[in-house]
């Protein structure tokens, strides 16, 4: 683990000596532990030793997407831990996925059907997930951390969905589940502005589970994890299921919202979004709107 990372007894040691990793050999850009009590620890690792957070390549994208449904047919997890190693717990997509898509038909319909894939995985998948979220939560790790089924954060959590500052309509996750989180207004005031949400008033508004101090935030997320994993797995995975029907229920909302999106990765305004964030500069995008 990064030492800029909280540190946990529980994330380092005290890992389960049954079982073995085989089922997620597949996986390159995502990392896992086992746990006591079926509790699977999923990691997106930071790229390189000075804790730079992972953007959402190809590879992160594809995995984070796919992840989820091996998770539900592992015999040996009954819940999971998702956090991120280094400076936060996931970085935004990556520049040059961005670019590819804009450019590239067959690239866009790909990555659309990943983003689709990793809102219904997780929202399918009847282990219970414990999201743990430390500095900047962005991106597709964000789709995780908020459909979780226990969202914690640490005070000073960053918590950003970026799409309106990329130029594009908020899709992944946002309209599927913010509203039923914090409410509409909240959820307009922040995924329009694209204003950045701190652990604390993500909490206040309903938007995670928990909020603690960044030393616990580990050890809280085991706790509650262990919990789960050695209640009544019927009773706590049908009831997710039952829950999950709210989100279900959102799924044409959902569908339209990433449509939007990926339509607005064609056109004019994700080019001046990609190339100011490159120039580190604020966007000029056009006031006239084709409706």
């Amino acid at each position: 683990m990064s030492e800029n990372h909280p540190a946990s007894s529980a994330a380092e040691g005290d890992l389960s000596p049954e079982g073995d990793l085989s089922h997620y050999a597949r996986y390159q850009a995502l990392k896992f532990r086992r746990h006591p009590h079926g509790v699977l620890e999923l990691i997106m690792g930071a790229k390189d030793a000075s804790g730079k957070l992972s953007t959402a390549d190809h590879r992160m994208h594809r995995e984070l997407a796919d992840v989820w449904r091996d998770i539900d047919t592992d015999a040996q997890t009954r819940a999971v831990v998702i956090r991120g190693e280094g400076k936060g717990f996931s970085g935004g997509g990556d520049l040059g996925l961005v670019q590819e898509m804009a450019d590239d038909f067959d690239v866009r319909a790909r990555v659309w059907r990943e983003a689709r894939d990793l809102v219904y995985n997780v929202i399918n998948c009847g282990k219970p997930v414990v999201s743990a979220m430390h500095g900047a939560a962005v991106g597709a790790g964000l789709v995780a951390g908020l459909l979780a089924d226990i969202s914690i954060a640490t005070p000073d959590a960053r918590i950003i969905d970026g799409h309106t500052r990329l130029g594009v309509a908020a899709g992944d996750h946002a309209a599927i589940v913010w509203p039923l989180l914090c409410g509409m207004a909240k959820a307009k005031y922040y995924l329009l502005l694209c204003e950045t949400v701190s652990g604390a008033e993500a909490e206040r508004i309903g938007l995670v589970s928990l909020c603690v101090e960044e030393e616990q935030l580990l050890p809280r997320a085991f706790e509650i994890a262990t919990r789960l994993a050695t209640g009544s797995q019927t009773a706590i995975r049908w009831t997710k299921y039952a829950l999950n029907n709210w989100l279900r229920q959102a799924g044409p909302t959902f569908d339209t919202s990433l449509a939007l999106e990926f339509m607005g990765f064609a056109g004019p305004d994700v080019r001046e979004g990609v190339k100011s964030l490159r120039e580190k500069r604020p966007p000029a995008f056009d006031t006239d709107a084709p409706f």
